[in-house]
């Protein structure tokens, strides 16, 4: 069976699948121009921010930041998000992404690393010797939570040196506290290195359970965290990472190029300081939004639906329809796009994540799937 059976005059690349443990961006996937008329939940990004006044801002600059090289000096980048998040800028570094920052800790700071899995492949992928992660697969019978405590008693009996935890994860959207966050660093004071990936703690809710004020008292720990997700800017390729070891940064700004950040990514940055008033309030609105995502998809019969504690929602299909097929009929039917989770390593072939877009969107979305379950045989019940 074909991944995707329509007729069009420019056919969607169903091929771009099996060529990455992602997705394919929807300007690849459609084509530029087709892309706008597609509602995109697959890649999770806010949708209220940046505000109309920076993009703005950004339209007017883009024909001088085009000709202009960026700063060849990592501390410009540094200095203008340390003011919008409240840290120094010596204990930052700033990114192409927090991929370009995976790859650098994966390649001199990782001999062994734990992984649970599922989870965000960059971290398994991009290792020196995929034989250098040890996996710690969840169990579907437990909604694929991850067990802080048996997670690190797991890893010491591996005797591995390194662990990953990504909180909220990904793509289960399980959020540990902040309690269960220090409880779990303080007993992991022996290992060589703890990565925590935070890119969607701020979606959290009001209370952020970040260990980024807490870093100073924990050696090993580096936070990474993408920029995409919670400033709403996948395409300029941004991203941090967060640790009071100075030793340990100045590893990683070696490995770093001159010139990681484009000039666009450089001036965006400088608009952060004045606008966090905006930029909370549009936390706040896409809180609310996924929490009415998640209530609605839930009361769908066919679907379940895992807590979350980020901005999109992992739902499992519990009838006979596998994601693949769900991901292309919502794409080919209804120009809407989410993620087929099922070349998530440690996930079935049952699984899709969607991020909010918004109440508009995520209705409409709603009320396809909806449709789309109460189809005969489509949930198993009719069958």
């Amino acid at each position: 069976m074909a991944r995707l059976d329509i007729a069009a005059p420019d056919p969607i690349r169903d091929d771009l699948f099996p060529d990455t443990s992602h997705s394919p961006s929807l300007g690849e996937l459609v084509g530029y121009e087709r892309a706008a008329d597609i509602v995109d939940f697959c890649f999770i990004a806010n949708p209220y921010y940046p505000t109309p006044q920076m993009i703005d801002a950004l339209q007017e600059a883009l024909p001088t930041l085009i000709k202009c090289y960026p700063s060849s000096n990592p501390a410009t980048s540094q200095q203008a998000l340390a003011a919008a998040i409240g840290v120094d800028q010596a204990d930052l570094i700033v990114g192409n992404g927090a991929t370009e920052l995976i790859v650098s800790i994966n390649s001199i700071l990782v001999d062994r690393i734990g992984v649970a899995v599922p989870t965000f492949s960059e971290y398994i992928d991009k290792l020196r010797d995929p034989r250098a992660a040890e996996l710690f697969v969840l169990d579907r019978e437990r909604d694929y939570r991850l067990d802080l405590r048996e997670y690190l008693a797991w890893g010491r009996e591996r005797g591995v040196g390194a662990l990953l935890v990504i909180n909220p994860g990904n793509p289960t959207g399980q959020l540990h506290s902040l309690d269960d966050m220090l409880d779990f660093m303080e007993q992991a004071r022996d290992l060589d290195l703890v990565i925590v990936d935070e890119s969607f703690i701020d979606f959290a809710g009001a209370a952020v359970p970040s260990l980024q004020p807490h870093a100073d008292r924990f050696e090993n720990l580096v936070i990474v965290r993408s920029m995409s997700k919670h400033y709403g800017v996948p395409g300029l390729r941004l991203g941090f990472c967060y640790s009071r070891n100075h030793r340990l940064l100045e590893s990683l700004r070696r490995l770093l190029p001159t010139w990681n950040l484009n000039s666009v990514a450089e001036y965006f940055l400088t608009l952060l300081p004045a606008t966090v008033a905006a930029y909370e309030q549009s936390l706040r609105r896409v809180t609310a939004d996924v929490r009415k995502l998640q209530n609605d998809l839930a009361a769908i019969e066919g679907l379940f639906v895992y807590p979350t504690g980020s901005n999109f929602v992992l739902v499992r299909i519990e009838g006979d329809m596998t994601a693949t097929e769900l991901q292309a009929r919502l794409l080919a039917d209804h120009q809407m796009y989410v993620r087929d989770c099922s070349n998530k390593v440690g996930m079935d072939d049952r699984h899709v994540r969607v991020a909010s877009q918004g109440r508009v969107a995520d209705a409409r979305l709603v009320e396809v799937l909806r449709d789309m379950m109460m189809a005969p045989g489509a949930s198993g019940l009719g069958a």
